[in-house]
């Protein structure tokens, strides 16, 4: 197997897993990059993963489906194009031999689900026995979603079964975001030297037209804000900015810290 990330629209990515015969794909907002990837490949489609429910994560589900029988699994609690497999937390999916763990992630969306493939020889990607997580909107590289349908405590939630996750789990985001995540990032943390380090990696790939994805969830425990929002220097920096009193909850400091973030240019 070998994973592949195929851009879409201005900054997503569709994720596709291939062995050079079938593929997997998760979050097929556009139908077009990834009937262009099996042509390529001369690939059949056996799959599609569906994290949340919106439309640049869905929108070429229908037309795939059509095309292929592919089977779709999805979030149980979302609409998203039928015929699909409702999963929540503590399902799990077999394709092509690989098992995919289902968490329920909601913040970004109500019913967002996550889809984690464990490190096993069952399930080598190229070689590799890293395990695989494929988290859709709700962590990014240096950030996390907007919260568009949940709570700050339940993307807290969220995050913090995430970050729980071994440390050499490569982190399958929907968006590339990451230089903009970065800048904020260096804001609420300007003293994070892994921060410094990890950005002039990232901005080396850029410069080259290379993905900064998938990252990896102990850089993440590093420099993402979001899952740092109970460290010290992070708690200093949004209760400065936002006047917190010193008995704010942990989820009222990580809803400062989120509006933070959607208000900085």
């Amino acid at each position: 197997m070998t994973l592949v990330p195929l851009p879409a629209f201005a900054d997503n990515y569709i994720w596709m897993l291939q062995d050079g015969r079938n593929a997997i794909v998760v979050d097929p907002g556009d139908a077009a990059p990834v009937f262009e990837a099996l042509a390529r490949g001369n690939l059949q489609l056996a799959a599609i993963l569906v994290t949340h429910h919106h439309p640049d994560h869905t929108g070429g589900v229908a037309a795939l489906h059509a095309a292929t029988g592919a089977q779709v699994f999805g979030p149980a609690r979302e609409t998203i194009p039928e015929p699909f497999t409702r999963l929540s937390q503590g399902d799990g999916a077999e394709v092509l031999g690989l098992r995919f763990e289902v968490i329920d992630i909601p913040g970004h969306t109500a019913g967002h689900i996550a889809f984690f493939m464990p490190a096993d020889a069952h399930n080598a990607v190229a070689g590799e026995l890293a395990p695989l997580l494929f988290c859709g909107d709700t962590l990014f590289s240096a950030g996390c979603g907007r919260l568009f349908e949940g709570t700050a405590a339940q993307m807290l939630a969220s995050l913090d079964a995430l970050a729980a996750l071994p440390g050499n789990t490569r982190v399958c985001c929907g968006h590339e975001y990451t230089l903009a995540n970065l800048r904020f990032a260096q804001t609420v943390e300007p003293g994070n030297a892994d921060l410094t380090q990890y950005t002039a990696h990232c901005e080396a790939l850029r410069a080259r037209g290379e993905p900064t994805l998938p990252s990896q969830l102990a850089t993440e425990r590093l420099v993402n804000p979001f899952l740092r929002s109970r460290e010290a220097t992070v708690l200093r920096a949004v209760h400065a900015h936002a006047g917190l009193s010193a008995q704010a909850a942990e989820a009222d400091v990580f809803a400062a810290l989120r509006q933070w973030k959607n208000d900085f240019r």
